[in-house]
Order: structure tokens, then sequence, then C-alpha cells
């Protein structure tokens, strides 16, 4: 798998653990995860069309 494709992978694991749990604090953190997750795979994508 693409690892872009993969981060965006994680970050829907994250999202979905973040609707699940009962606790904020978790909640909170497992939608920031999710968010670093999708930069991650922005930047990487926009690497690869950029061509480096």
């Amino acid at each position: 798998m693409k690892p872009a494709k993969t981060f965006k992978q994680q970050a829907r694991v994250a999202e979905k653990a973040a609707q699940e749990t009962a606790d904020e604090f978790v909640s909170r953190q497992m939608k920031a995860l999710a968010s670093g997750f999708r930069a991650q795979a922005k930047v990487l994508k926009k690497k690869k069309k950029k061509g480096g």
C-alpha cells in the first residue's frame, strides 16, 4: 500500500476511535492524531506530484 493511502487509512481508524470512546480527552487526542495523519498524507501526495 502507498504511504499516503496508509496515512489516510490510519486517520479513518483514529476518527472512528474518537467517536467510539466515552473519554473526552482521548477523543480529542485521537482527532488530533487523525488530523496529523491527514497532513502527512497531503505532504506526501504534494511531494510525489512535484516529483520529489
